[in-house]
């Protein structure tokens, strides 16, 4: 895999503390990581961009942003609104492709959803992944409506001829509930691609010595990890078992 794209099913769900996982995991094996970010939107000209949060907390070799937007809008429009110009798929896939000859690795992480426009032509990051002939990893939310749209999203990459690598969960709840405990079961069905990690909410607070020690317990073998995903159903099943049977314990006493 020298070139994956890192997708979402919307924005604020995980990607770029996804992609800092997985750039971590690789660093650590050894691999020289680039992490490209074709447009960052909503951030200043000073403030601190997803690419170098990335290299931040995973310590990858390097990192590139070919456009930067203040407002925080889809990048198409940001771009419009600043009187700046807009990055095209095409653009996007020669960064990457300039990257990967001096890099084991390049992570591409999208703005917001597959299809967000990127520019007026109406050119987005699913168009940019088939430039690259690059695999797409999906980050997608863990509670009630996530099945939709990451059913959604494999249609897309499905109708593009896109390989799909799989689903990670951004932001695993400390707490999860009915619906994010039996979404663990069904999003490899709605995705059609296996479900290869689940990244505990708050991950991105973590220093980077502890963040890049952790990586690799969130990610399964295929994104270099050693996270079970059949082992993680279990425990969250079983959990769910016992507390159901403690509640019906309740309720007969009460009754």
């Amino acid at each position: 895999m020298g070139i994956v794209v890192v997708s979402g099913t919307g924005t604020e769900i995980g990607k770029t503390v996804v992609t800092a996982a997985v750039a971590a995991v690789a660093t650590a094996a050894g691999r020289s990581v680039a992490v490209l970010k074709p447009a960052q939107t909503g951030v200043g000209p000073d403030e601190t961009g997803d690419a170098d949060e990335v290299v931040r907390l995973s310590g990858a070799a390097a990192s590139v942003e070919l456009g930067r937007f203040p407002e925080p809008l889809a990048p198409g429009t940001a771009a419009k609104r600043a009187g700046l110009a807009p990055v095209g798929p095409r653009q996007v896939a020669e960064a990457a492709h300039a990257l990967a000859a001096s890099h084991d690795l390049v992570l591409v992480e999208g703005a917001g959803g597959l299809l967000v426009r990127f520019d007026e032509a109406g050119g987005t990051l699913a168009d940019a992944a088939a430039l690259m002939g690059a695999p797409v990893l999906c980050v997608v939310p863990a509670g009630l409506g996530t099945l939709n749209t990451t059913a959604l999203t494999a249609e897309a990459l499905a109708a593009r001829g896109i390989e799909q690598l799989g689903v990670v969960v951004g932001s695993w709840p400390a707490e999860p509930d009915l619906a994010a405990r039996c979404n663990l079961a069904d999003l490899p069905e709605s995705a059609g691609a296996p479900l290869l990690g689940a990244v505990p909410e708050g991950s991105g607070s973590l220093g980077p010595a502890e963040f890049r020690a952790a990586a690799a317990d969130w990610l399964a073998p295929a994104l270099g990890g050693a996270w079970d995903a059949e082992a993680f159903r279990t425990e969250f099943a079983a959990e769910f078992r016992a507390e159901s049977a403690a509640d019906s314990g309740d309720d007969g006493l009460r009754g």
